[in-house]
C-alpha cells in the first residue's frame, strides 16, 4: 500500500512514524511531501521519534509528481497551508486514492452529504473561491479528528506527549468498506481508530474547546492551566462556547454538555501549550480562519448572533497581524 503524508509536522510525523515502524516490513511504502529543513532532515536522518532508537526511512520530495499516485494520502498541514497544498496535490491522487484529512477546525468539506438546508454550502472562511474543493474530490475524502498531543524537537524529529485516538468517518456518515479497512490499518499501527457515524459532529465537538483556548493562549502566551484558572477569562470563553453550541444545534450537531463540563476536561490535562501558541512562538501562521472565522460565518448563515465570538476573532486577528502571522 502506497501512503503519502502531506505535512510532516508533529501530527503528520506521528502518522508516518507509527505506520513506518509498527506495520510489517513491506506492507506499506511510505513517502512524504516536505520542504526546506524538514526535507533535509528526512534525507539525512530519516524520520525520528523521541524514544525510538531507529529512524523511519521515508521517501521525501518537495515535488508530488516525483512520488506519484498513492493509495492513501494523509493531509496533516495547518489550515493556512492548505491552499498551497491544493495547488500541487494532483499527482498524488488517482481515481481510487483515499484522502484522509487530519486537520484542526471546520474542514472545507463540512457540508458534503450533511447539513440539511446547508448541505453543499461552501464555507468561504476556509475555501474562499472553491479551489480546495476543486483540487480534492469530495468523494475521495475521509475525515479524521485527532486526539493526540505531539510537538517537534526539531525538523523531522517528533515528540509524542499523550493520546492516540483517531476518529475517522465518511462525510456522508456511511460506514463503507474503505473506512473500515482504513480504521483497521490505523489500529494495526498503534492508533485507537474509531469509525464515526457523523464525523462532522466529532470535528465540531473538538472545535468547541479549541476555538477559544487556542486563540486566548496565542494572545496571552499562557498555558491552559492559567487560562482555566482565571474566572474572568473562563467566563468569556464560556460565552463564546454557548454561541457555538447554539450554532451547532441549528446545523444538526447538538452538544449535550455545558462549557464548564468541557473546562473540567481541559483542566485534567494540566499545564500545556496549545498548538496555536506553539505556532506563535515558532513564527508560523495561525489557524484563526478554520477555528474562529468559520464559526462567525456559520452564525451568519444560521441567524445566531455571535458578539463574543466576534470579539475573540477581532482581538486574535489583530494580535496575529501585528506579529505577521495572519
Amino acid at each position: 500500500m502506497k501512503i503519502c503524508i502531506v505535512g510532516l509536522g508533529a501530527i503528520g510525523g506521528l502518522f508516518a512514524a507509527w505506520l513506518g515502524r509498527r506495520l510489517p516490513a513491506g506492507e506499506v511504502t511510505l513517502s512524504a511531501v516536505a520542504r526546506g529543513a524538514t526535507l533535509a532532515a528526512l534525507r539525512q536522518h530519516g524520520l525520528r521519534l523521541e524514544g525510538d532508537d531507529v529512524a523511519v526511512p521515508v521517501t521525501a520530495s518537495d515535488d508530488p509528481a516525483a512520488l506519484g499516485v498513492q493509495d492513501l494520502v494523509i493531509i496533516a498541514v495547518k489550515a493556512p497551508a492548505l491552499l498551497e497544498v491544493a495547488r500541487h496535490i494532483a499527482p498524488l491522487i488517482g481515481p481510487d486514492t483515499v484522502v484522509l484529512t487530519a486537520m484542526n477546525g471546520v474542514p472545507w468539506w463540512f457540508f458534503e452529504g450533511f447539513g440539511g438546508a446547508l448541505a453543499g454550502t461552501r464555507l468561504r472562511a476556509v475555501d474562499p473561491d472553491g479551489a480546495i474543493a476543486r483540487a480534492i474530490p469530495g468523494r475521495q475524502i475521509v475525515g479524521c479528528v485527532v486526539h493526540a498531543s505531539c510537538s517537534l524537537n526539531g525538523p523531522g524529529f517528533v515528540r509524542h506527549h499523550f493520546g492516540n485516538k483517531l476518529i475517522i468517518g465518511e462525510p456522508s456518515g456511511q460506514k463503507t468498506a474503505r473506512v473500515q479497512q482504513l480504521a483497521a490499518l490505523l489500529d494495526k499501527a498503534g492508533h485507537e481508530a474509531v469509525v464515526s457515524d457523523q464525523i462532522q459532529k466529532d470535528a465540531w465537538y473538538k472545535l468547541w474547546g479549541n476555538m477559544t483556548v487556542n486563540p486566548v493562549s496565542a494572545m496571552t502566551g499562557a498555558t491552559t492551566d492559567l487560562i482555566m484558572g482565571d474566572d474572568l477569562v473562563r467566563g468569556f470563553i464560556s460565552s463564546v462556547m454557548l454561541e457555538a453550541k447554539e450554532i451547532g444545534a441549528r446545523i444538526g450537531i447538538p452538544i449535550d454538555q455545558q462549557p464548564e463540563d468541557r473546562h473540567a476536561v481541559t483542566r485534567k490535562l494540566g499545564a500545556f501549550k496549545t498548538s496555536m501558541l506553539q505556532d506563535v512562538e515558532a513564527g508560523k501562521a495561525v489557524e484563526l480562519d478554520a477555528l474562529v472565522t468559520v464559526v462567525r460565518e456559520l452564525g451568519q448563515k444560521t441567524g445566531v448572533p455571535t458578539p463574543f465570538t466576534d470579539a475573540l476573532l477581532g482581538l486574535a486577528r489583530v494580535h496575529a497581524q501585528v506579529h505577521g502571522l495572519y
